[in-house]
């Protein structure tokens, strides 16, 4: 602690200073309607440094030079691309093209939605390219995944790198506290959509963190328990030609939550 014309300021070393609770990360289906520079830019606007890409910023059907490009130019920003999805499964080529895409983006998780059917083929591919799925639920009028529960109970018994993505908004429309399946799947959760919304009922839509019936206080307290080391993505799906304002406040409330843990 030093003084300086009666004013005190405290000198932290660096073991002092806290190191990040959680990883924040960007869903780039929140600016689904901006183009990948204005989504890497806005991204950096919020001071979040990892980014998962839906394919409106990066077709699936890219090459490998478009890849290699996108990717360098994220890079380039100070962004690490960490997440593809969600991307579709329906047939064996989907499946191929999504693990090979993934591959030459240098992705190490495919946030997807396989037919129930070619589960046991994800899990081949899962084995080949050391690459992991995480299912993600979409609510109660998915008849796929319509909570993590129905994702886990598919792949429970298959390789551990089949896990699961966890979207706390379409979970609590299903009517499920998200910190409980959190809890019950947690070595099997790889990657975490956040969000509020306006009810606990398949009529429920998204809304600034904070403003909703989520008990987000909980799901973080529960998160930084359990030791998640996973990215925690934003994704905003309201106000679609102007999130930032949206994601600003939701962002915001989400670190004064931490600041008090």
């Amino acid at each position: 602690e030093v003084s300086f014309k009666n004013i005190k300021v405290r000198i932290l070393s660096k073991d002092s200073i806290k190191k990040e609770k959680l990883i924040l990360g960007m869903a780039s289906y929140s600016l689904r309607n901006f183009s990948l520079t204005q989504a890497i830019e806005m991204t950096k606007r919020l001071g979040l440094k990892k980014i998962s890409l839906k394919d409106m910023h990066l077709p699936l059907a890219s090459s490998k030079e478009e890849i290699k490009k996108a990717v360098t130019e994220i890079n380039n920003a100070g962004l690490e691309l960490y997440a593809a999805g969600v991307i579709y499964m329906t047939n064996k080529d989907e499946v191929d093209r999504a693990f090979e895409y993934a591959k030459d983006a240098g992705i190490k998780i495919i946030v997807g939605v396989p037919e129930h059917e070619l589960l046991s083929y994800v899990e081949q591919k899962v084995k080949e390219y050391d690459i992991k799925i995480a299912i993600h639920n979409h609510g109660p009028n998915d008849k796929k995944y319509p909570t993590p529960e129905s994702a886990y109970e598919k792949i429970k018994n298959m390789d551990s790198r089949m896990g699961l993505c966890l979207d706390i908004g379409h979970t609590m429309r299903s009517g499920v506290d998200p910190s409980e399946p959190l809890e019950k799947y947690f070595n099997r959760i790889f990657d975490i959509h956040l969000k509020d919304e306006s009810e606990a009922t398949e009529k429920g839509s998204t809304v600034e963190i904070g403003r909703g019936v989520i008990n987000i206080q909980k799901f973080l307290k529960t998160l930084v328990k359990l030791n998640y080391n996973g990215t925690v993505a934003f994704e905003f799906e309201k106000d679609k030609e102007d999130p930032l304002p949206g994601l600003a406040e939701s962002l915001g409330y989400v670190k004064g939550v931490l600041a008090e843990m």
